[in-house]
């Protein structure tokens, strides 16, 4: 997440379907389309949701309809043995692996155990101050989702990862939280080591809810780094979201829509992942600077595509330039149009025949 180039994370989630092999096949798609970084979930089901937990709406849909939260994300588990044949997997492949924790236990695992260089927080951890404060107390960058969440929300949240960073032994209070925030330390911490993620918890998001703009207001009320979490069709957003200034560009992926599971759907497959980092490689280059000057490929063009003053007509020595006799044609290596009333009127000096050059 440096300089101008935008970090782009292939979120393979669990549309590894439980199987490493089918998650090993991820990360070489993910490898292959040049992303950064190619991200999964670490959770134990038991910390994380009831018995009895009802699936949302878009998992209902994709899943078995009987099976509860619950059963379905036991079944998608990675265990320890399993994180490390793909974090070699990843070495091996040359590609960072990021796994999203979202239990107390799996901050542990992937902060310490693995020693990940960063750890991506889910929007619908954003509440979990418990998980919040371990995380930043592990020192590690964080990149923060905020799907679902108001200003509000994300000021909180914010204030809990302040004090982790800041306070690593003080008991947590909300009052120590909001101090956090407001005080130079904090906001230096945060600086230093969070990006918040843009984002529309919806599998798949309408593109009238993405809200886009929504990005200035984020990097204008915590001045941080801002990037863009997707879950819409296709690879158009992200893409738009970079020219927007997004630092950071999350997208979920599958080697198939069409394979069982709850994200699959709402994925890209393995061509149109390779397309979207290429697309944002390409607008990358094509934002430069907000300098305003003539490129260099164009300067050649300057004289084919501009005008200058030709005589329409015969000209005789001693005559005047008018309206009828004095015109703007290609090429521009004479005299430039913007002169055009100040030669009007003039008396010519020489002769000139019809689409001729008028030169000084």
């Amino acid at each position: 997440m440096t300089g101008n180039k935008t970090y782009i994370i292939a979120e393979a989630g669990v549309n590894h379907n439980g199987s490493i092999e089918m998650a090993k096949q991820l990360i070489d798609v993910a490898a292959e389309a040049r992303a950064d970084a190619v991200k999964f979930q670490t959770f134990k089901a038991e910390k994380i949701a009831t018995l009895k937990a009802p699936k949302a709406e878009y998992q209902t849909n994709t899943t078995d309809s009987s099976e509860s939260q619950f059963e379905m994300i036991k079944k998608l588990e990675l265990n320890i043995p399993g994180h490390k044949k793909l974090i070699e997997y990843c070495q091996m492949r040359e590609i960072q692996f990021l796994s999203t924790p979202f239990d107390l236990e799996s901050v542990t695992l992937l902060a310490d155990t693995f020693d990940l260089p960063q750890l991506k927080i889910p929007s619908g951890e954003i509440t979990n101050a418990p998980l919040l404060l371990k995380a930043a107390r592990t020192n590690k960058p964080i990149i923060l989702s905020t799907g679902m969440s108001t200003i509000g929300e994300i000021e909180m949240a914010l204030g809990v990862l302040a004090f982790g960073y800041t306070q690593p032994a003080l008991k947590p209070t909300l009052t120590g939280f909001q101090e956090a925030y407001y005080s130079e330390s904090g906001q230096n911490a945060l600086k230093e080591k969070v990006v918040l993620l843009h984002c529309t918890t919806e599998y798949p998001a309408p593109f009238i809810d993405v809200n886009l703009y929504a990005m200035d207001t984020l990097h204008s009320t915590f001045n941080l780094p801002v990037g863009y979490s997707d879950h819409t069709p296709g690879i158009a957003i992200p893409i738009a979201a970079v020219a927007k200034g997004a630092t950071v560009i999350e997208k979920h992926f599958t080697l198939d829509r069409n394979l069982p599971g709850p994200d699959h759907k709402a994925s890209l497959e393995p061509d149109e992942l390779k397309e979207m980092v290429k697309s944002i490689r390409q607008v990358e280059k094509a934002l430069g600077s907000p300098l305003k000057r003539p490129a260099k490929s164009e300067l050649k063009n300057r004289l084919v595509a501009r005008k200058s003053l030709i005589a329409i007509q015969d000209i005789r020595k001693g005559e005047l330039f008018t309206e009828s006799n004095l015109e703007a044609k290609r090429p521009g290596n004479g005299i430039s149009p913007m002169y055009y009333w100040e030669w009007i009127g003039k008396i010519a000096d020489k002769d000139y025949r019809q689409d001729e050059m008028v030169i000084e």
